[in-house]
């Protein structure tokens, strides 16, 4: 379930700075009921402080971008280089016998896809009609340097998969936007895998049948990784911006990327 800054970020923003913020205590009536009573973060600090993070900027078009010099994209250089190695790592064992076939997997939203300019117009609130707006319109940036890394692992022979949390109606909006930034690697329904509650795969029957799904995020996307495993190969990094999107195992490394802005449990 993906839950606002008003519910996760606060704790996002204190990973990000290595601290906990709080306000002052206010004193009571009462001396011998006076207690400290911790104040949660100023929701428009926070703003101000991912926003800091982000370098955000609004670009010619009127979208708001992450800047390439900012804290945020900095992180994300470092964790593609190493990603990269290791990409660098599987592709030694591409083409050996007896092996399993190196793959890598991509969440897609804020992994691939950046959604900050959603965010702010939407004051970092989630709305399931204006996110399937804002997602069919196809043109959300990439996010900083990941893309590239789609097509450094096409180039070392590592089979790119993904695995995300849109739904099977948004598959077309997705493939557009993924091929416009850059992404356009493998994006048919064999490596794309999506929500589908009407017709679930067979491999996730324990929690969803047709018509019914109870998936969590991690069953969801570990049974996918599960699924590729059994097809023959070995996923070597698993990317994404949540936690749920890297636990549930069938990976050798993951990699996880930033995002303060919300919270996918």
């Amino acid at each position: 379930m993906r839950k606002s800054l008003r519910i996760a970020a606060v704790a996002a923003a204190c990973a990000l700075t290595g601290s906990v913020f709080y306000g002052a205590s206010m004193a009571t009536a009462d001396p011998s009921k006076d207690k400290a009573t911790p104040e949660p973060y100023n929701i428009g600090l926070l703003v101000n402080d991912i926003d800091a993070y982000y370098g955000t900027k609004l670009d010619s078009n009127g979208v708001y971008q992450a800047s390439s010099d900012s804290p945020y994209a900095k992180d994300l250089a470092s964790i593609d280089t190493q990603v990269k190695k290791a990409i660098d790592k599987a592709a030694k064992q591409t083409g050996k016998k007896n092996q399993p076939k190196p793959a890598i997997m991509f969440d897609i939203d804020d992994t691939l896809l950046l959604s900050l300019d959603y965010e702010k117009r939407y004051n970092y609130t989630y709305n399931s009609a204006s996110w399937n707006d804002y997602v069919m319109r196809a043109d959300r940036p990439a996010v900083p340097g990941t893309p590239d890394l789609v097509q450094y692992a096409k180039q070392k022979g590592v089979e790119v998969f993904y695995n995300s949390g849109l739904n099977e109606a948004q598959r077309s909006a997705a493939v557009e936007n993924l091929k416009k930034v850059g992404a356009d690697v493998n994006l048919d329904s064999a490596h794309m895998f999506l929500k589908d509650a009407a017709n679930p795969p067979s491999y996730l029957k324990d929690c969803a049948t047709p018509g019914t799904w109870t998936c969590t995020t991690v069953q969801y996307k570990g049974g996918t990784r599960k699924h590729i495993e059994d097809l023959g190969y070995n996923i070597v990094a698993n990317i994404g911006d949540q936690y749920s999107d890297l636990d549930g195992g069938h990976a050798e490394q993951t990699f996880k990327l930033p995002n303060p802005t919300y919270f996918v449990g």
